[in-house]
């Protein structure tokens, strides 16, 4: 069932007749509508009666209107107007460009710009390694995308990307002091995005794909780390696989179950269900059972592109050729990087006992968290509204301010399995309970944790 949500937060403002009843009828309706109220204000007051603020938070679009429609047929109600705070949020940009030295005089002016920065520019002409150390690139990084998979909303294209990837390169800064910025890309073209990243490479210390549709993901990822002296990470795969190893760790030291001895079956496997995989086999996970939209993958079947076909062979040893729901039957977890609404809480119920649950599909999850939550000792979902969030900002900006600090170029298997642990540590054993395995994502020890753990691994520390 969908709840309320603050990404559908609306107030209204609403005329009501003088009266001490006025606001909370109005209230009432709200709530009524299944809304919830936030907040309740009172504008101002006029001859007619009070103007009054009304801020709740709805399930969708469709929703804040039928909240709008129930405060008409009040009588004496009149809705004067009505705004969406998170479009609100969004206008003119979430992010901008500000400057770390003040320029008020001519002095600072000379040394800022001409004719004194000609003296940096020689500086790195005579050594281009100085423009780590002395321009923006030794904190800067690209988020690139191409806007064919973003979010769950498929190819919508470059422009439509952009609130996205503003909100990235505003995680970068909130999170790990990195100046990010969106390079939103009007081709799907392969070659023409690996030769575009290339070209604008001097500008930045790192590169962070985004939202770009698998297959071409791979190559583009594949192709730009061999050829760039820049880390490159394509978050949709490996930050995914690194919060969700961090909070598999940590669930299983819940359960008191071992990595390599867990049955666990994958749904999905596209780019996140891809580097899943490959993460919890470098974790120590045998036996994995992964499946697509035409069945399990399995070792010898012919499969689409060679992503899949190195998961059919590192996967499935048994060669199991049933559907999702029969491969759940005695698993100790399911992993889900796919679609909403695939499985009920009666195929959970079907799994081992104290199973563990991660069904990270967004909005919507691949099972609803509280059915699971009937027969899964351990659930975690994408969603902020539930308990143990599986979130990509707990690994992306630790992993690139470490890099960054290190001047790393390489993004490593066992850089990316010590990055998912440090996540895991930040929760002492301790305070591991059924409904806390992962840190909050304002938690600030998260970035400093992974941080240090990739300058260690670099042999930065």
């Amino acid at each position: 069932m969908a709840l309320p949500s603050p990404s559908y937060t609306i107030t209204l403002r609403v005329q009501v007749p003088a009266s001490q009843r006025a606001s909370s009828t109005v209230v009432a309706a709200v709530a009524d509508t299944g809304a919830a109220v936030t907040g309740v204000d009172i504008a101002h007051s006029t001859s007619h009666g009070l103007v009054v603020d009304v801020t709740c938070d709805t399930v969708d679009a469709e929703h804040g209107e039928r909240v709008a429609a129930a405060l008409e047929e009040i009588e004496g109600v009149h809705v004067l107007k009505w705004s969406d705070s998170t479009f609100l949020l969004h206008l003119g940009g979430k992010i901008e460009v500000a400057l770390k030295s003040p320029i008020k005089t001519r002095r600072d002016l000379s040394r800022a710009y001409t004719p004194g920065v000609a003296r940096v520019c020689t500086a790195i002409a005579d050594n281009p390694d100085d423009a780590r150390r002395l321009t923006i690139k030794r904190n800067t990084v690209a988020v690139v995308t191409d806007g064919t998979a973003v979010l769950g909303l498929g190819d919508i294209g470059p422009a439509a990307a952009l609130p996205v990837m503003e909100g990235k390169a505003a995680l970068f800064k909130q999170f790990a002091g990195v100046d990010a910025w969106p390079v939103c890309l009007d081709t799907t073209d392969t070659d023409e995005i690996v030769a575009i990243v290339k070209a604008i490479a001097p500008v930045y210390g790192g590169v962070n794909l985004e939202d770009i549709a698998a297959p071409r993901c791979f190559e583009i990822e594949a192709r730009l780390r061999a050829e760039l002296d820049i880390p490159v990470f394509h978050d949709d795969q490996h930050g995914t696989a690194i919060v969700v190893l961090a909070a598999l760790v940590n669930a299983l030291k819940v359960v008191g179950k071992d990595i390599s001895r867990v049955r666990i079956v994958v749904s999905g496997v596209g780019a996140a269900g891809n580097a899943i995989v490959r993460l919890l086999r470098a974790q120590g996970a045998e036996h994995i059972v992964a499946f697509g939209r035409s069945g399990a993958l399995r070792p010898g079947a012919p499969q689409d592109d060679p992503h899949r076909t190195w998961i059919a062979e590192h996967t499935n040893p048994e060669g199991f050729t049933g559907t999702l729901r029969e491969g759940l039957v005695g698993a100790d977890v399911f992993v889900g990087v796919s679609a909403g609404d695939i499985l009920t809480g009666a195929d959970v119920a079907r799994m081992a006992d104290d199973a563990i649950v991660f069904a990270l599909a967004n909005p919507t999850p691949e099972v609803d968290p509280v059915e699971a939550s009937e027969h899964a000792a351990v659930v975690a979902t994408g969603r902020s509204d539930h308990p143990n969030q599986i979130n990509n900002v707990l690994a992306f900006p630790g992993l690139f301010r470490g890099l960054l600090d290190s001047g790393a170029t390489e993004i490593t298997d066992e850089l990316m399995r010590v990055a998912a642990l440090a996540i895991a540590g930040v929760v002492a054993d301790d305070e591991l309970n059924s409904a806390f395995v992962i840190p909050g994502v304002f938690d600030h020890r998260v970035a400093e944790a992974v941080a240090e753990a990739v300058r260690t691994v670099t042999g930065q520390d």
